[in-house]
């Protein structure tokens, strides 16, 4: 599946980065950034970065679930992340409400 168009990067490749990332150091923290400069990009328009998080969520853990960690040190990021989007919700953007105005 084709996640950024800007760049044509499937998920797939986008995986790999992530695991190659995680064979590093498993316990570092990976952003969309980080994962472009591994592979010599740039994101563009970063309207892919959203696609990209939730890869990095579901990568990560399966990363973590498949090692010799125990379940108590593995912290479940996708859970953290659901909690910030419902704790700021959608309703605002920078933290500004939908009816602030700049002017």
């Amino acid at each position: 599946m084709l996640i950024c168009h800007c760049n044509i990067i499937t998920e797939k490749e986008i995986e790999q980065t992530i695991v190659g990332l995680l064979d590093q150091d498993p316990w570092q923290l990976i952003v969309p950034a980080k994962i472009y400069h591994a592979m010599q990009k740039r994101g563009r328009c970063c309207g892919c970065f959203p696609n990209v998080v939730e890869t990095i969520i579901r990568v990560t853990e399966n990363y973590h679930a498949r090692s010799e960690a125990s379940g108590v040190d593995v912290v479940s990021h996708l859970d953290r992340v659901r909690g910030l989007r419902v704790q700021y919700g959608s309703r605002t953007h920078e933290r500004r409400t939908t009816d602030h105005r700049a002017a």
